[in-house]
C-alpha cells in the first residue's frame, strides 16, 4: 500500500532536512517532508511563534499533501514532536481519521514544558545554550554570513518551543511511539515515556544510539524502526 511519512523540522531545521534521506529500507513509507515558513524556499514568509497556531494552518496544507496516499503517518523531532501532536489533532478534525501513528523524537510528554531556557540571551550565549541543549552545532553558525541568517530563525523556533502549552489535556487517538537517543542528556527516558498520556491509541517507547540529534547520524536506524511499525497496516 502506498504510504506516506510526514515529516515536520526541529528547531531551525527545514525540510531539506528530510529530502535529503533517498536511500529508504524496503518498505519504508514515502517520505513528506513539511515546510514551515521562514526558511529555504519559503525565507521570505513569516515564522510562526506559537505551535498550536502553526498545527491549525499546517494541517489543511498536509491534508492536501497526503490526499494521494492510503495512509500516512506524523514524525517530529524535539520541536517538531509538539507540532507533530498539534497537528494529529488538527487532522483528525479534518477527515475524521487523521494519521495511523505517530512519532515524537527527543521530547518530554506534550504537558510538561522545557525547564530551561535559551529565550531572551546574547547571541553567543544563545548559540551555546542551544548546542548544549542539542548536543549539536550547525555548520551555518560556524560562518558569520550564515550565522546571522540563520539566528532569527533559530530564535523564533526555540522561543516557539519553550513558550509551547497544549490548550487541553485531550490526548489523540492514533498510536504514539516515543522514540529517543540513548545519550541524550537534555531528554530522559522518564520524560520520553510521558507521551504515554498522550494517546487513546497503543503507546511504545524505543531508544535508538546517539545523543539528542541522533537522527543526523543515525537515520538508517530510524528509518528501520518507523518502516517496521508501519509495516502492513492499511490504515485505520
Amino acid at each position: 500500500m502506498n504510504r506516506a511519512l510526514v515529516c515536520l523540522p526541529f528547531a531551525g531545521g527545514g525540510a531539506g532536512f528530510y529530502r535529503a534521506w533517498k536511500d529508504l529500507p524496503d518498505g519504508c513509507p514515502s517520505i513528506v517532508a513539511v515546510q514551515l515558513p521562514g526558511r529555504e524556499e519559503l525565507f521570505a514568509e513569516p515564522m510562526y511563534k506559537d505551535a498550536v497556531t502553526a498545527a491549525e494552518e499546517l494541517a489543511p496544507k498536509i491534508a492536501e499533501q497526503v490526499r494521494g496516499f492510503g495512509s500516512y503517518a506524523l514524525f517530529g523531532h524535539s520541536l517538531g514532536a509538539v507540532l507533530a501532536f498539534e497537528v494529529a489533532g488538527q487532522l483528525a478534525r479534518i477527515d475524521g481519521k487523521g494519521p495511523e501513528h505517530v512519532f515524537v523524537s527527543g521530547s518530554p510528554g506534550p504537558w510538561s514544558g522545557r525547564a530551561e531556557r535559551a529565550t531572551g540571551l546574547g547571541d553567543d550565549e544563545f548559540v551555546a545554550k542551544v548546542e548544549q541543549f542539542a548536543g549539536y552545532r550547525h555548520d551555518a553558525l560556524n560562518e558569520p554570513e550564515l550565522r546571522e541568517l540563520l539566528l532569527p530563525l533559530l530564535r523564533a523556533d526555540v522561543e516557539m518551543h519553550e513558550n509551547y502549552r497544549p490548550e487541553g489535556r485531550t490526548p489523540i487517538a492514533a498510536p504514539v511511539t516515543s522514540l529517543r537517543g540513548d545519550a541524550d542528556a537534555l531528554v530522559s527516558a522518564e520524560q520520553a515515556r510521558e507521551w504515554a498520556g498522550a494517546t487513546t491509541g497503543a503507546f511504545s517507547y524505543l531508544e535508538i544510539p546517539g545523543q539528542h540529534m541522533y537522527l543526523v547520524d543515525a537515520s538508517d536506524a530510524l528509518l528501520a524502526a518507523i518502516t517496521a511499525a508501519t509495516a502492513g497496516r492499511d490504515g485505520r
